[in-house]
C-alpha cells in the first residue's frame, strides 16, 4: 500500500459538542488529516466560530450546524443536511456528554434521566442516523466517546449515571460494530482519562485531583485534548481498516491498576 493511510482528503465529518473542549480538539485532528468538517452543537454561534477558523487555518470546508443529540428529528437533520451538502458522511463522531457527581441515594430520577439522555440514547440516535446514511454509501465509520469510567468507577466522586452510561456506550459500539460489519460500516470508541479542559482546569487544581486522579494515574498529569487527536484520525482513517467494535483507551496509565 502506497501513500499515507492516515489520510482524510475528501472525507467528511461530523462531530457532536464539537463547539469545545474534546469535540472540537478531535474537529481540528480531523480536519489537519484533510476532512471537511461539520460542527453538530447546541451553542451554534460558538459553532460557527469555531467552524470559521478551521475553515481558515486548515483550508477544508466546514459547516456549523445546531441540534440536540437527544432529539431525534434534529439529529436526522443534520445527517440529511451534510448529505445534501457534501453527497455523503464518512465520520461520525458521538462526542457529547455531560456527567454529574451526585451521589446514588439523592440523585433525582430526572438527574439520572438526563445523563442516560445524553450520553447513551443521544449516542444511539447519533450512530443510526448516521448509520442509515452509510448504509446507503456502503461504508463509513462511526466513532463513539466512552470514557475509563466505562471500565473502572473512579474515585472519591459519586458518578453512578456517569459511569452506567458510559459502560453502556461501550456495549453499544460492540453491537452495532457486529450488526453493521458486512456493510463496511466499522463503529468503534475511544475511552479518554481525565483530561485538561475548559470545564475541568479548575477541578484539576484541587487536592481532590492531586490526591486521588493524578495520585492513581502512572503518567501523574492529565490529558490534554490534542492528545486524543491521533486516535480520533486513525478510527477515521484506512489506518484502521480492520479495526471495528474496538475501545482505545486513552487514560495515562490509569485503569492499568
Amino acid at each position: 500500500m502506497r501513500g499515507n493511510i492516515f489520510d482524510l482528503m475528501g472525507k467528511v465529518a461530523v462531530v457532536t459538542g464539537g463547539a469545545q473542549g474534546l469535540g472540537l480538539a478531535m474537529g481540528q485532528a480531523l480536519a489537519n488529516a484533510g476532512a471537511n468538517l461539520v460542527i453538530m452543537d447546541i451553542n451554534l454561534e460558538k459553532s460557527k466560530v469555531e467552524a470559521k477558523k478551521i475553515k481558515t487555518e486548515y483550508g477544508v470546508q466546514t459547516l456549523a450546524l445546531r441540534a440536540d443529540v437527544r432529539n431525534q428529528k434534529e439529529v436526522e437533520g443534520v445527517v440529511a443536511e451534510v448529505a445534501k451538502r457534501f453527497g455523503k458522511l464518512d465520520i461520525f463522531v458521538n462526542n457529547a456528554g455531560i456527567c454529574k457527581n451526585i451521589k446514588a441515594e439523592e440523585m433525582s430520577l430526572e438527574d439520572w434521566q438526563e445523563v442516560i439522555d445524553i450520553n447513551l440514547t443521544g449516542v444511539f440516535i447519533g450512530c443510526q442516523a448516521a448509520g442509515k446514511q452509510m448504509l446507503k454509501q456502503g461504508s463509513g465509520s462511526i466513532i463513539n466517546i466512552a470514557s475509563m469510567s466505562g471500565s473502572i468507577v473512579n474515585v472519591p466522586q459519586p458518578q453512578c449515571s456517569y459511569n452506567a452510561s458510559k459502560a453502556g456506550v461501550m456495549h453499544l459500539t460492540k453491537s452495532l460494530a457486529s450488526e453493521w460489519a458486512e456493510h463496511n460500516i466499522r463503529v468503534n470508541s475511544i475511552s479518554p482519562g481525565y483530561m485538561k479542559t475548559a470545564m475541568t482546569v479548575e477541578t484539576l487544581k484541587t487536592d481532590m485531583a492531586k490526591d486521588y486522579w493524578m495520585y492513581l494515574t502512572p503518567m501523574q498529569r492529565p490529558g490534554l485534548p490534542h492528545e486524543l487527536g491521533g486516535a480520533v484520525v486513525y478510527l477515521a482513517s484506512d489506518a484502521s481498516s480492520f479495526v471495528t467494535g474496538a475501545d482505545l483507551m486513552i487514560d495515562g496509565g490509569y485503569t492499568i491498576w
